[in-house]
């Protein structure tokens, strides 16, 4: 039976590109869980964050590590003023809130760790709470939500294929020219004849991706640049701050970088 859609509240701001607004909508009034791949900075956080207030559910996110483990996400025993007392995890906080749960970047977190999540993905909806004794119901409003950057993917950090099929799963990217313009418009303010450069800038830095760069410019990074513009710094200074350093941190990468962002921005 589908759970009624909560009252909306206000969203934060996020540019769909295509049908998964309707289709992470959808997957809630399934009840099923949502796997998000996509690069760095193209707006997984924002795109989950913007959905939670939408259907108007608590958000509750984990960016996940090398050292997370089951008891960091279903809770664990504290000591304190003389007893023992059991806190919640993330996860297990969600299932009772009736909320979502959003892993960010999931494969860091030990291959043991996400075995918790097996019986919340499929049709038990279970969280079994070993060290209480409980067996916790998923209400209709609980979802769980992971992402990951495929980029950087190898042996030992991917997901399990027992994993991984218990989610419907979207692929995310970086936003279309004329969507990542109005991203930048209504994130920093930015003059569209300076956003429509920077939109340019970055399609020529992506073009650079696999030429001593593991990644190229997110839209996060293109917006970090037009806020610092926006702040009065010059041209050159914000993109150099925004767009070359982060990327690497060879010399001759970064003067290459440079050469490219005086394409659209020439030093006066």
């Amino acid at each position: 039976m589908n759970a009624p859609l909560p009252a909306a509240v206000a969203a934060p701001f996020y540019q769909a590109q295509g049908d998964e607004c309707r289709l992470f909508e959808a997957a809630w009034q399934q009840q099923l869980p949502v796997l998000i791949k996509g690069p760095t900075g193209c707006g997984k956080t924002r795109f989950v964050a913007h959905m939670a207030a939408r259907l108007g559910l608590p958000l509750i996110t984990v960016s996940c590590h090398d050292d997370l483990s089951a008891a960091d996400l279903v809770g664990r025993h504290l000591i304190g003023d003389g007893q023992t007392v059991w806190c919640d995890g993330p996860l297990t906080r969600a299932v009772r809130q009736g909320g979502i749960c959003y892993l960010d970047e999931v494969v860091e977190a030990r291959k043991d760790t996400t075995v918790v999540l097996h019986p919340l993905t499929d049709d038990r909806r279970m969280l079994p709470i070993e060290r209480t004794g409980e067996l916790l119901e998923a209400p209709p409003s609980f979802m769980l939500v992971v992402s990951y950057n495929p980029g950087y993917q190898h042996v030992l950090k991917t997901l399990k294929p027992s994993t991984r099929q218990r989610f419907v799963a979207m692929s995310f990217d970086f936003p279309a020219p004329d969507v990542e313009l109005a991203v930048l418009m209504q994130e920093t303010g930015i003059a569209e004849s300076q956003a429509r450069q920077l939109v340019t800038l970055a399609g020529q830095l992506r073009r650079l991706t696999g030429y001593d760069l593991d990644e190229s410019v997110s839209t996060r990074l293109l917006v970090y640049a037009a806020k610092l513009m926006m702040s009065g710094m010059s041209t050159q200074l914000a993109c150099r701050t925004a767009l070359a350093e982060p990327l690497s941190d060879e010399s001759d990468t970064i003067a290459a970088l440079l050469a490219v962002i005086d394409t659209q921005f020439p030093a006066r």
